[in-house]
């Protein structure tokens, strides 16, 4: 009898577990056709070329500046970062949690024991002592006929992708972050160099003024001026050692290095990095395929879509397979005898006939989070299209920028020259010095940040098209 029915408990499970192959309830996810436009919606300019980005060269972009010391910050923040060490958590944290879904498609088993002695009255019983042993397994396992945990573990695996785009995204930020710090400081540090070029001249300046005016061909008001200029020029320097100072704290937090680590290695002034001469871009659909955070969003649409079958799972029954096998004995010695096993097994199933509407309202929730995910993908890829876009354009009119500014600053050496000499000669009045020397001053010091400012924007576009990351670079599992 008793084999009988574990024979049909067993053939039950069998039957509920073939099941479970058979349905998974809520939509399967399919990846959204978005539409994106077949060309850049502007003429490419300045070197940049609509070609297939290798993708080492993009993976690596800083190569292309040929900067040693760039390149040895960016290795450094890759290792250092404190945002990465927690992208990487993320990432760990979301393959536990796949662990935890996965391991409800399993049944679940306890180990028990126990011994006890009891005594009973002599007054309401026979005043004898008794005793009971057992050892036993307690298993239970819960069938996923409707496919609810298959849904769970689905949503887990999006996760964990999501998860590494996010660290992907993190590591283009970051890598971005240090070449446009670097920039600023190498472009800080030629202003300041280009002031205080302009101070040298200008104390010559002061002191032909002051030679003029003890010979009488001048008045005070020449010297005044020409202090005034120096000292306005001066006036500049303090902020620009605190710039400096500035974009080197900056890049020991991208590091995760105390303030002052980077002092030795940075003080010393370097040359901006220069532009290489192409850039290749790739078309719109590329862009999308290399930006993680598009790749992020797609996969959080996915696990989210997912949620929909965990969520409409239980408006089905659910079967559970409980058991137990075991020994039970009135004395230790006994114990492991045949005689002392004691064994069941059951099918059980419970369905939530009555909640109060509150299931179909949580596949409501999890309905309308999938369209806020599925906005959200949308609203990724516009975002990457623009940032390329408005990259694409501030690279070019800067470039353009500088090259006018490279003319106007040999032509205001020129005209400064002249000026100083004409004033020397007293050809000229004071006044054509200060205006051509506050000038070149000027334009130098546009001249150089267009400098830095063309490299940066070249750094933008490569953030932009999604350069920085690679699979190489992610944690291991």
């Amino acid at each position: 009898m008793l084999c009988g029915r574990w024979f049909m408990a067993l053939t039950l499970g069998a039957g509920l577990v073939m099941l479970s192959g058979c349905f998974t309830v809520g939509p399967d996810y399919q990846k959204p056709d978005v539409p994106v436009p077949a060309e850049w919606s502007r003429e490419l300019r300045a070197g940049v070329r609509a070609l297939q980005p290798d993708p080492e060269d993009l993976a690596y972009w800083w190569n292309a500046l040929n900067d040693p010391i760039l390149t040895d910050l960016i290795e450094r923040a890759v290792e250092g970062n404190l945002e990465l060490d927690q992208a990487k958590a993320r990432i760990r944290e979301a393959r536990a949690r796949r662990g935890i879904a996965a391991a409800e498609l399993f049944p679940w088993v306890n180990g028990s024991g126990s011994a006890a002695t009891r005594r009973s009255s002599e007054q309401a019983g026979t005043g004898q002592r008794s005793e009971l042993y057992a050892l036993g397994f307690d298993a239970s396992w819960e069938i996923d006929v409707f496919g609810g945990v298959r849904r769970s573990v689905e949503a887990a695996d999006a996760v964990i992708e999501a998860r590494q785009a996010n660290y992907d995204d993190i590591l283009v930020t970051l890598l971005g972050e240090v070449g446009l710090n670097y920039v600023d400081l190498r472009a800080f540090q030629a202003r300041l160099q280009v002031t205080e070029n302009n101070l040298q001249t200008q104390a010559q300046t002061l002191q032909l003024t002051e030679w003029r005016l003890e010979a009488g061909l001048v008045s005070q008001l020449d010297v005044e001026q020409a202090t005034t200029n120096l000292e306005n020029t001066r006036s500049q320097l303090p902020s620009l050692r605190s710039g400096i100072e500035r974009a080197k704290n900056r890049l020991s937090l991208l590091l995760g290095l105390n303030p002052g680590a980077l002092e030795r290695q940075l003080a010393a002034p370097e040359p901006i990095p220069a532009a290489p001469s192409e850039v290749a871009i790739g078309l719109p659909a590329e862009l999308l395929r290399r930006r993680p955070d598009v790749r992020g969003a797609e996969r959080e649409l996915a696990a989210q879509t997912a949620r929909i079958g965990v969520a409409t799972a239980d408006l089905y029954p659910k079967f559970t397979l409980p058991g137990t096998i075991g020994l039970e004995s009135l004395s230790t010695h006994n114990l492991f005898q045949a005689g002392s096993r004691v064994a069941s097994i059951a099918a059980t199933f419970s369905w939530a006939i009555f909640h109060g509407g509150a299931i179909r309202q949580n596949i409501e929730v999890q309905d309308a989070l999938q369209e806020q995910a599925l906005a959200k993908y949308e609203a990724v890829i516009l975002t990457a299209l623009e940032d390329v876009e408005n990259a694409l354009v501030n690279y070019a009119e800067e470039q353009q920028r500088r090259t006018a500014l490279s003319r106007a600053t040999e032509a205001a050496q020129i005209a400064a020259a002249l000026a100083r000499n004409q004033y020397a000669s007293g050809l000229s009045d004071f006044q054509s010095v200060l205006d051509t020397e506050r000038s070149l001053l000027s334009i130098q010091e546009q001249l150089v940040q267009s400098d830095g400012q063309v490299v940066s924007n070249l750094i933008s576009l490569y953030k932009a098209l999604g350069g920085g990351w690679t699979p190489a670079r992610r944690p291991p599992p």
